[in-house]
């Protein structure tokens, strides 16, 4: 049984999470004093564009499960925005503003889009 050539979507989406996460943590250990935004902002940019490089490739694939990648990917989806809202809200809750929200809001919004793209591809690639 031969193996289709699939695009390297895992490891892309571990790549843009990894530098997601980073971002994150960066932001984290500078609050509550004031960030230096410059490094988050770096990391989140390319963090979108592997994203952005990741659902290109995928989408280039002609034999593909589509309809189950689909199911199942709005569905993961549902879930991921639940829980990207709730983090969302503890930032809120939380007091934080201007920049340092809006580098996060971007960064859970990568999250949030890229985790269902990797659940979905797992299940409809070998469906």
């Amino acid at each position: 049984m031969s193996e289709r050539a699939l695009p390297p979507v895992t490891a892309l989406g571990m790549a843009s999470l990894a530098l997601i996460l980073a971002g994150g943590i960066y932001l984290a250990a500078h609050l509550p004093r004031q960030v230096p935004l410059a490094p988050a902002v770096v990391l989140l940019i390319a963090s979108a564009l592997v994203l952005a490089i990741n659902l290109v490739l995928l989408a280039r694939v002609r034999d593909f499960a589509w309809g189950t990648f689909f199911l199942v990917g709005k569905w993961a989806l549902l879930a991921y925005v639940i829980t990207a809202g709730l983090i969302e809200y503890a930032f809120l809750r939380d007091g934080l503003s201007g920049g340092p929200l809006v580098v996060l809001t971007l960064s859970i919004v990568v999250y949030a889009v890229h985790v269902p793209v990797l659940i979905a591809f797992t299940v409809a690639r070998y469906a």
